[in-house]
């Protein structure tokens, strides 16, 4: 039976999101009044539909390292607590209004340091906006959880302070680490001393690979960093040999699959880099087919003038995907969460599988 979805199947249907940047979610208003109250002067426009699409404009160049460039606005506007709170807070609530129950949001806390701030206070501000997000959300009658996920700069040399911060908020907010910004010069394995510190420590981790860069990226992210979770890893797909009419599997392809490493891809951001060419040709649905542990995400919601809803709406047509499909990825995304076993099962449980189970029969009369 097809099952096929309307507008409302997709608000309704519960979504969990892996792969979210807070400074790339800001609400455009909340950047101008934040730049009006501390004296920023470099907003392209003080107007807020003209600085939203100022962003997707900027974004779409075709290339990585353009596209990071603007987020030069957004961590600008995001010096102090009270702005990093307001922002997380903010965040929750647009995402609970997007149908999301669970969220790990990624951020790096050097970048937010310029006036002053420590590390701690940067974390503990975006655990603080989260907390209250998420009390307004419950005040309201819906759930929604909502994790951080702590970004070191492959460019940079933070990353070993940023796994102690890790490690030292575990249970606090904070459920594991990333390692983002520019590929192309910048391999995983120049952190490996961080990712040793988390795998003694029994932290998670993820590391962003085969967005920008080739094979070799998420090669060494699995093979010589024992990466957990993959951000976005859509260039797997040089790895398996279509030209035969079957899909045959590289080494690395293979492997991922058979040990189902979760892949966070993001179609509407790839799009915009120039990593896919369109929603219906995404690596996302053909990897999916192939039995792929792939989730769906935001990466940027500012930037991709996006949501959980426009992702799910666009990948669901490009691909004609059915309810079915929709759980699917519902399920990889909270069994690939950086939560213990139990707090999963309980999620899906009690959230996720009796929501789909109701769509699903209603579909069916």
């Amino acid at each position: 039976m097809a099952l096929q979805i309307s507008e409302d199947h997709i608000a309704r249907a519960p979504k969990v999101l892996l792969h979210d940047h807070l400074d790339g979610g800001l609400r455009p208003q909340t950047m101008i009044e934040h730049a009006l109250a501390s004296g920023y002067t470099k907003l392209p426009s003080y107007d807020a539909v003209e600085l939203g699409h100022w962003f997707v404009e900027a974004c779409s160049s075709g290339t990585l390292e353009l596209y990071l460039e603007t987020f030069e606005h957004t961590i600008s506007v995001m010096q102090t607590q009270e702005e990093i709170i307001r922002v997380a807070r903010e965040c929750v609530l647009d995402l609970a209004a997007d149908g999301v129950l669970y969220a790990e949001v990624r951020g790096a806390p050097e970048l937010f340091t310029r006036k002053g701030l420590t590390m701690d206070q940067v974390i503990e501000a975006t655990v603080e906006g989260f907390s209250q997000g998420t009390s307004e959300i419950a005040h309201s009658g819906k759930r929604i959880r909502v994790e951080h996920i702590l970004c070191a700069l492959r460019q940079n040399h933070a990353s070993e302070e940023v796994a102690s911060k890790v490690v030292k908020y575990k249970g606090r907010g904070v459920v594991g680490f990333d390692i983002a910004g520019p590929e192309a010069g910048f391999p995983p394995t120049d952190h490996i001393k961080a990712f040793n510190y988390l795998q003694s420590n029994g932290a998670h981790y993820t590391i962003h690979a085969g967005e920008a860069f080739g094979v070799e990226s998420i090669s060494l992210a699995v093979r010589e960093c024992s990466a957990e979770r993959i951000g976005h890893g859509i260039r797997l797909i040089d790895d398996i040999d279509f030209s035969n009419g079957q899909a045959r599997l590289g080494s690395l392809a293979q492997e991922i699959l058979d040990r189902q490493i979760c892949l966070e891809m993001a179609p509407t951001s790839n799009l915009q880099t120039g990593g896919a060419a369109s929603y219906a040709t995404h690596q996302i649905g053909v990897m999916k087919k192939l039995g792929f542990n792939v989730t769906l995400n935001t990466d940027n919601r500012l930037m991709s003038a996006t949501s959980m809803i426009r992702e799910v709406r666009e990948i669901a047509d490009g691909y004609n995907w059915n309810i079915n499909d929709l759980h699917d990825i519902a399920r990889n995304g909270i069994y690939g969460a950086f939560i213990s076993r139990e707090e999963q099962d309980e999620i899906y449980q009690s959230q996720i599988n009796p929501v789909f189970n109701q769509i699903s029969s209603e579909l069916s009369k």
